[in-house]
This record gives structure tokens, C-alpha cells and sequence, in this order.
């Protein structure tokens, strides 16, 4: 048998020293994580852009969608190791994967229900449904091959190659890093893009189809690999012994509950009657370190928040980076980036500093000082977010309403708000902010402008905001009062624009490639929607004769009322009144909490994993890291509970709360630490070999002993 696999091992081709299959793992990998990555970038806007929820529900969905990618991978490897085998897994599973991301990207057609072409989906239940379905096709396929995909790589190679099995996972987590990069940089540029068959719309299909492919790349170059594989049988997996173990400790325990029993060392000793010595020592060990991962969960409670309520921060920013534009969803890359950076900073010069400054950093105090580095994050983003609301426009409550006063006219004009609530002087062209009154109060507009007067009675309707258009003309003055119709701020970065005729004479107006069809003589169009960071050529066209201008170029997160005034020489003359003013807080400055945030990662995940590993013993490995993975799991989980839970209106505040949260989780585990005795499995393995080699030479004596007895 030894022979035969040797003849097997012969066969493997290699490429610099390395079994080749390796390199059409990475490539699976690498294509594997762009397609998860590239999806979970775009998701929480695709819910809220296109689903039309709210934040709190793409918060909650989002975060119940990442808990259940890390919840599978324990299915996945009681698969692998107990039934299928890591190959015959990985392959079933990506068949799966492919077609949850197929399914994602059909699901994001808007043509698909949009039976009367006005640009939204008519059924969005279907569209619910099959986003629904995709995300729990992917949540099993991602999940399922997470454990099995290093596993199944570090098989490839022989005992020998312990140097080459070192250098592949250093790569292997490099193309985890380079597919997660490219696909949050990407991604979002391709949702950004205008697409559909009968109308044009955010391209979320192209966005999720992608990704769609790449994971169909990675299924294939992962299965042209087949042949080269070394595909280990399956041969039972260590998490259902431990488990088994545990459950017979407690329950045997329960049965000799009684005082008559003796008491053992440790409850875990009640399983001696039916499981070996090294078995509960190595299982002992194992759960010395989980009980330390009870507080966990929080760090990841705050870090996951990246994909969901940053990016949602991000959209209420301004992306304008001079050359470029940067989209809300591209924030993200900022982790990645760091990551790579970093990564190598912090081994190379902060822990050597520490060294020398004679502090002794052990890994339990890295994982306590990521904890507050994460808490310190959400309190810059809270930080940010207070000057965010500050930009944010005030709309009228229930009972209110809101006016502003544009003078389109030549001379200064005055307006009483009757009775005698308040009144206002405008200059010509020129316009106010808007002004808020109690709208069964406001009865009647005295307009004074020139040497004349204008009474108007008005009747307004609450929660609602109005232009008055003022302008004296030769023989009176003329007050129109027009709905505006705008009740949130524009998302996405975009722009809401208006025309207003100030023209004697009926004009047709297109801005860029919108028409906004015929006005009248002191009327105003509709509002329509406008990408921001460009320039737009506005044509009026009045008498049959065009006339043109070049538009400022338009902030993020604007609205804004455009005023005809005259035509000169084919040169519009157009004056701009500001309804609501653009996004003003760059996106810059999110960048100092994913700065905290990713010191945070460095010092938590890399020391938690190289923790956990030397703490535990070699064939535990796979439990710990199954502990690991559930711990961000419930960490989406909290986000859920505390979300719902605390109904708190203003987002800063969330923000305080889980930095408080995270704060108060950190003092606990730093006091846990505290009492932690830290342990070597390697010479409990050794002691228990000792004991075992004793008990065995001591069986060998007595067995000789009884031959000898026996033959006397």
C-alpha cells in the first residue's frame, strides 16, 4: 500500500517545486472571493436603491446574510470529512454558489416585472423572492468550501514539503486579499453604470453578474484540476468526537449527580468511562480557549458594520475626488488596502518596538487593545456622522409647512405672511431659504413690490414645502405659489433639478438628455433626477429658435431650481436657487475610522488565530477554527439585536452605543485574560505519550510475568 501511493505521489506534476494542482486551487480562490466580495459589496445599497427598504431593514437583511456565510462552514466540513470527501464538496457546493449568484443578478432586472416601462418593478415581491433564494444558495456555497479550500490545498503536498505547504497559505490568503481588492473596486463601478432594456437604470445585473462569472471560472478551472488532485478520503471529523464527548461528560455527570458519587477534577473527567485519556485532555484545552471567545462576538458586531451602515454613511457624503468620483460602496477597499499595507508594518516595526520598550504584549493583550481600537473607530464615525446631520435639511413635521420666496422680478419686493407672523425682503433674483410655519396659522401673502400691492389668501397642506414666485410687472404684481414636491434628500450622490419660465413666452427646455417638456410663462416643471460631479448643456427652446447654456457643474445630493430669464445672442441667461444644498462632508473623512478600524483587525484577527492555534492541540485545529468562524456569526447576530432593540432615531448615537457596548465587552475580557494561564500543548501531547508508553511497558511486564506463572 505504502508503495502504491508513493507510484501516485510519483505521478503529480510539479512547477518549481510545488505539486501544480496548487496553482488551479489559488486560482479558485482567488476568483471565489472576487465573486463573494464583489456581491457583498453592492448588496446593502441593491437593497436599499432597489428593493426600496429602508436602512434598518438592508442593515438587518444584510447582517442576517453574513451570519449565515459564517454559520455553514461547519456543515460544510462535517460534509467534507464524514461523507463527500474535501473535492467531491468543494465541487457540489460551487455548483450551488454559481447558481445562488445566477439567480442574484436575474433577480436584479428591473425589466423583469417593469410591464408598464416606467423604470421601477411593477412586482417587487418576485424580485424579493429570487433575491432571497440567491442569498441563501450563496450563504451555502461560500460557507460549505470556506473550511474545505486550504484544507484541500495543504493536502496536496508531501510530508517533506513542510516549506512549500508555509509559502502556498502565505499566497493562498495573498489571493484572498487580491480578489477581495479588485471586486470592491470594480463592483461598484459597474453598479454605477446606466443599463435595461427599455429604460435606464443603476446596472445592480451587471453588478452581480460578474461576480456570477467568476465563481462559474472558478468551478471550472477548479475541476480541470481533477486529475492532479491528491484527494485524501474522508476520515470522520473531530468536531463530531468532541461533540460526543461533551455530551456523554454532561450527561453522565447528571446521572451520579447524587453526593454518594465522588467528586472528579474536572466535569469533563466524566467521560473517562467511555473516552480515552488524550481525547479529554486535548477536548480540556479546547474549551479553556472557547470560554475565551464568549466576548468576541462584539468585535465583529462593530467590524462587519463596514459593508452596512458605513457605506450607507458614505452615500450622505460627497465622492468627488478631483479626477475621480468615488461611489459609497468603494469606501470599503480602504480595509483591504490598509490590510495590505499594515500587515507587514506592525510585524516588522511596532511589535519590535514594543520588544524593545520591555512591554510584554502578550497575544491576549493584542486581541483586548483590537477590542478598543474598534470601540475608538465607531466613536470617529459617530464623530463624523454629527457633521453629517448638520448638512442634512430640516422638512417640515406633521401640522407644518414650508415656503421660500423667489423675486423674479427687477425690483426688491417684500412679503407680509399673514397674520402678522413674520415678513421677508428679496432682492431682484435672488431667493430665500426656506421658512417653517404652523400651517393652520398661515391664512394669507401680502406681496409689496415697487409702488404696488398684492393680498392673496393661500391654503396650504401640511408636511409639504412651496416656492413663491414673486415678480412685478408692468401693471401688477404676479404671486404664483408652486408645490415642490420634494420631501428627502436626493441619494446616491444625485441631484434633483427644475425650470422655472421667467419668459413672457412658452418655452421647451431639455437638460443633457431630459426633457422636461413645455412650460408656461411663470410656471415650473417637475423634478427630475441628475448624477452629480458633471456639466450639463441646458437648450431652451423659445419661438422655434434654440438657445443654449453650459450648466455649473452639479454637487452630490443636491436639489436646485433653475430660472429662465431672457436669451441674448442664442446664450441663455439662467439663475440658480439652491433647495436643498449638496453633500458637503467628504468622503476623506471616513478614512480615519477604517484607519482604527483595520489596527483593530491587524492586532485582533491575525492574534486571535496564531492564539488560538498555539493554545490548542494539532488535530483540534479544525474545532477552533469552526469557534472562530461561529464567533462572527453571532457577531451579525448582536448587530441584528441591538439594531432592533434600541430604537434609537438619531445614527451617531447607534454608533455611541455599540462603541460603548464593545467597551464594556473589552474591561470583561481583559479581566478574563487576566486569570488565563497560558499552556503548551505540545508537552501535555508528550506528558500523555509518556503516561501512555509507561501503561504499555507496564502491561508488557505484567503479561511477561504471567507467561512466566503460567509456565512454572
Amino acid at each position: 500500500l505504502s508503495g502504491l501511493t508513493l507510484s501516485v505521489s510519483c505521478l503529480q506534476p510539479s512547477c518549481f517545486g510545488y505539486p501544480l494542482s496548487i496553482f488551479f486551487i489559488i486560482i479558485n480562490e482567488f476568483c471565489e472571493r472576487f465573486s463573494y466580495y464583489g456581491m457583498r459589496a453592492v448588496l446593502v445599497l441593491y437593497f436599499k436603491y432597489f428593493l426600496q427598504w429602508d436602512d434598518n431593514l438592508s442593515t438587518a437583511i444584510y447582517h442576517t446574510f453574513v451570519a449565515l456565510c459564517y454559520l455553514t462552514p461547519i456543515l460544510g466540513a462535517l460534509v467534507a470529512d464524514s461523507w463527500l470527501g474535501k473535492f467531491k464538496t468543494i465541487v457540489s457546493l460551487s455548483i450551488v454558489y454559481t447558481i445562488g449568484q445566477a439567480v442574484m443578478s436575474v433577480s436584479s432586472i428591473n425589466d423583469l416585472t417593469d410591464h408598464n416601462r416606467d423604470g421601477s418593478p411593477d412586482n417587487v415581491s418576485v424580485h424579493i423572492a429570487l433575491s432571497m433564494t440567491g442569498l441563501i444558495l450563496i450563504a451555502l456555497g461560500t460557507g460549505g468550501i470556506k473550511p474545505c479550500v486550504s484544507a484541500f490545498g495543504g493536502d496536496q503536498f508531501e510530508d517533506d514539503q513542510e516549506k512549500q505547504r508555509t509559502r502556498f497559505f502565505s499566497i493562498f490568503y495573498l489571493s484572498i486579499n487580491a480578489g477581495s481588492l479588485l471586486s470592491t473596486i470594480i463592483t461598484p463601478i459597474l453598479r454605477a453604470q446606466e443599463c435595461g432594456i427599455h429604460s435606464k437604470q443603476r446596472c445592480y445585473p451587471l453588478a452581480f453578474g460578474v461576480p456570477a462569472a467568476l465563481m462559474a471560472v472558478a468551478l471550472v478551472v477548479f475541476v480541470i484540476g481533477s486529475r492532479m488532485y491528491k484527494k485524501v478520503q474522508p476520515q470522520g471529523n473531530i468536531m463530531t468526537q468532541v461533540s460526543k464527548c461533551i455530551g456523554f461528560a454532561i450527561k453522565n455527570r447528571f446521572r451520579h449527580r447524587s453526593k454518594e458519587f465522588p467528586k472528579r477534577e474536572h466535569w469533563l473527567d466524566w467521560a473517562s468511562e467511555k473516552y480515552d485519556k488524550r481525547l479529554i485532555a486535548q477536548t480540556k484545552m479546547v474549551l479553556k480557549v472557547l470560554f475565551l471567545y464568549i466576548p468576541l462576538p462584539m468585535f465583529w458586531a462593530l467590524f462587519d458594520q463596514q459593508g452596512s451602515r458605513w457605506t450607507l454613511q458614505a452615500t450622505t457624503m460627497d465622492g468627488n475626488f478631483g479626477a475621480i468620483q468615488i461611489q459609497p460602496d468603494q469606501m470599503q477597499t480602504v480595509n483591504p488596502i490598509l490590510i495590505i499595507l499594515m500587515v507587514p508594518v506592525v510585524d516588522a516595526l511596532v511589535y519590535p518596538l514594543i520588544k524593545k520598550c520591555k512591554i510584554n504584549f502578550t497575544p491576549l493583550r493584542k486581541i483586548t487593545v483590537g477590542m478598543f481600537l474598534a470601540s475608538l473607530a465607531f466613536v470617529a464615525a459617530a464623530l463624523v456622522q454629527v457633521q453629517i446631520d448638520k448638512t442634512l435639511p430640516v422638512f417640515p413635521a406633521a401640522g407644518q409647512s414650508q415656503i421660500k420666496v423667489i423675486n423674479l422680478g427687477t425690483d426688491n419686493a417684500t412679503v407680509w405672511f399673514e397674520p402678522q407672523i413674520q415678513s421677508v425682503n428679496v432682492t431682484p433674483m435672488e431667493s430665500t431659504a426656506y421658512m417653517t410655519f404652523e400651517t393652520s396659522q398661515l391664512l394669507s401673502l401680502n406681496v409689496t413690490s415697487g409702488n404696488k400691492i398684492k393680498t392673496q389668501l393661500i391654503k396650504l397642506s401640511e408636511g409639504n414645502r412651496y416656492t413663491l414666485g414673486v415678480k412685478n410687472n408692468a401693471t401688477d404684481i404676479v404671486a404664483e405659489l408652486l408645490f415642490d414636491n420634494v420631501t428627502s434628500k436626493p441619494e446616491e450622490g444625485n441631484n434633483l433639478i427644475r425650470f422655472i419660465n421667467n419668459l413672457p413666452d412658452t418655452i421647451n427646455i431639455t437638460m443633457g438628455d431630459t426633457s422636461f417638456g413645455t412650460l408656461a410663462s411663470l410656471s415650473d416643471s417637475n423634478y427630475n433626477l441628475f448624477p452629480g460631479g458633471r456639466q450639463y448643456e441646458i437648450t431652451a427652446i423659445i419661438n422655434s429658435m434654440p438657445c443654449s447654456v453650459t450648466s455649473e457643474a452639479l454637487g452630490f445630493g443636491s436639489a436646485c431650481t433653475i430660472v429662465i430669464n431672457k436669451c441674448s445672442g442664442e446664450i441663455l441667461d439662467v439663475t440658480y436657487s439652491e433647495d436643498i444644498p449638496p453633500n458637503t462632508v467628504h468622503m476623506a473623512w471616513q478614512i480615519p475610522q477604517y484607519f482604527i478600524l483595520t489596527c483593530a483587525e491587524v492586532v485582533f484577527s491575525v492574534t486571535g488565530l496564531e492564539f488560538s492555534y498555539s493554545q490548542a492541540p494539532s488535530n483540534m485545529k479544525a474545532v477552533l477554527q469552526a469557534g472562530w468562524l461561529l464567533t462572527v456569526a453571532v457577531g451579525n447576530i448582536i448587530v441584528l439585536i441591538v439594531a432592533g432593540a434600541s430604537k434609537l432615531s438619531e445614527q451617531w448615537a447607534e454608533y455611541v452605543l455599540f462603541a460603548a457596548l464593545l467597551l464594556a465587552v473589552c474591561v470583561i475580557f481583559a479581566v478574563m485574560a487576566y486569570f488565563y494561564t497560558y499552556i503548551d500543548p505540545n508537552e501535555v501531547e508528550a506528558q500523555l505519550d509518556e503516561e501512555e508508553k509507561q501503561v504499555k511497558k507496564d502491561q508488557d511486564v505484567y503479561e511477561k510475568q504471567a507467561e512466566a506463572d503460567s509456565q512454572m
